[in-house]
């Protein structure tokens, strides 16, 4: 079978050719991490500019494929053991098949046959029309980026004036459409909305959402980013026990990003990922594939591995299984953020995917 994106005719390979998707895989890299995490940009498309991630100037050309390629590549590594799928962006919600999508990934299942951990990250602006939609399509789990409690500052981070009431009308209707444990991901970096960490504390105490706060990375496209611009781990969690006193709790999973707490009345959580000041890789169990279907094995890959294209030639589907082997034993053993050998990517977060 085939499906038409432009001029190219791309093969569309059939279900499990190799007879081995009922075994018990495991993907291992050569430093010993089981990979079992893998997040997949369906588009870098965004109806946001935020200040840690894009320019203000418009973009020439996007980058999306056909919903039937996204499929055929992750069935391929949750057949290799990944049992953990988070769709990302660009803003996945502006993919036009984000609900067959979904529905379609949510019948995935592990080796183990074991229903796939699914969960997408949106910024929101169009969440309040497609939360119920994105739940009864079977979406488990879910993300939203919101960077301050206030509504100029938001707009001055994303640079769209209605950001704020859109995003906590989206977050209203993921709760009414029944969504638990909503995650709420804010983006710090000094001078703009370092001051916002005591009010979003307020606000899942009061909204019943995990904040999670997020140190600002190297990774945006007008190169903001200077190491003074960070919010460090040691400060957000100075700012949050002077509101109130934190507990820790433990980790959910094996290599869990977020450094997790709840305060001291057990009200609300609040999770912070530092990959610049506690960098965790020693324990990163997580692939990227991007939204033209190259796979990076990290965040800060000088490489990426080009998935799409070996199955556009035609590869079966055993062939495509070992490619995936083959590139996730070249992960590497850490970023360099801060050293002197540190380089930039070459593409920007909207392009990797968040």
């Amino acid at each position: 079978m085939t499906i038409n994106q432009g001029n190219d005719l791309i093969p569309v390979l059939e279900a499990n050719t190799d007879g081995d998707a009922t075994q018990a895989h495991v993907l291992t890299d050569r430093h010993g991490r089981a990979i079992t995490d893998l997040r997949v940009s369906i588009t870098d498309r965004c109806n946001y500019k935020c200040v840690y991630c894009r320019s203000a100037t418009p973009e020439s050309q996007y980058s999306e494929l056909p919903m039937v390629a996204y499929l055929r590549m992750v069935e391929s590594f949750v057949e290799l053991g990944i049992n953990k799928v988070r769709v990302t962006g660009g803003e996945p919600l502006l993919y036009p098949e984000i609900i067959p999508l979904i529905e379609r990934l949510g019948c995935l299942r592990t080796p183990k046959g074991e229903q796939l951990d699914l969960a997408l990250t949106t910024n929101g602006h169009l969440l309040q029309t497609q939360a119920s939609r994105l739940r009864d399509a079977g979406l488990s789990r879910l993300t939203v980026s919101m960077d301050a409690m206030n509504r100029d500052t938001v707009a001055q981070i994303t640079r769209v004036n209605s950001s704020y009431d859109r995003v906590l009308a989206g977050i209203g209707a993921a709760k009414e459409a029944g969504f638990e444990r909503i995650k709420v991901n804010c983006v710090l970096l000094r001078g703009f909305n370092d001051d916002q960490i005591v009010p979003f504390a307020r606000f899942s105490r009061e909204m019943g959402v995990i904040v999670r706060f997020i140190e600002f990375m190297p990774l945006d496209e007008s190169r903001v980013w200077a190491p003074e611009t960070v919010v460090p781990f040691p400060e957000v969690v100075s700012r949050l026990e002077a509101f109130r006193p934190l507990v820790a709790l433990p980790a959910t999973v094996v290599g869990e990003t977020a450094v997790r707490y709840t305060f001291d009345d057990g009200i609300g959580e609040i999770g912070i990922i530092a990959p610049v000041s506690r960098a965790f890789c020693g324990q990163c169990s997580r692939l990227r594939l991007t939204s033209d279907g190259k796979i990076r094995t990290c965040l800060f890959s000088q490489s990426e591995h080009d998935l799409f294209g070996l199955m556009k030639r035609g590869a079966n589907q055993r062939d495509i299984k070992a490619y995936i082997r083959q590139v996730v034993n070249t992960k590497e053993a850490r970023h360099h953020i801060g050293e002197a050998e540190f380089l930039k990517p070459s593409r920007n977060m909207v392009q990797i995917g968040g």
